[in-house]
């Protein structure tokens, strides 16, 4: 069976080009190991969903929405403050 998402990245950009994959069923978890690509600075090559690569808007859409909280979970720890708060203050979503 199939993963429904792959995601392709490649975790020290300016040291190899050695590309590794994710694979996993549920979105959230492919959006959280997006938030962790991010945070840490890996080149994000391509994300497919049922073996077929995303549109270049559903791929902007999915690191959008982990980029957002990613941001937000940053703010909360950064400003100690809750995630009503960081929605209200800088208009991003918990």
């Amino acid at each position: 069976m199939l993963s429904k998402f792959t995601i392709d990245y490649i975790l020290f950009p300016h040291h190899n080009d050695r590309v590794a994959t994710h694979r996993t069923d549920d979105p959230v978890e492919a959006e959280d190991f997006l938030m962790h690509l991010l945070a840490s600075g890996a080149r994000i090559v391509t994300i497919r969903h049922s073996a077929g690569e995303l549109a270049p808007h559903q791929f902007d859409r999915m690191v959008r929405v982990a980029m957002e909280r990613l941001a937000s979970r940053l703010l909360e720890e950064s400003l100690a403050i809750d995630n009503a708060e960081v929605k209200h203050r800088f208009g991003f979503a918990a």
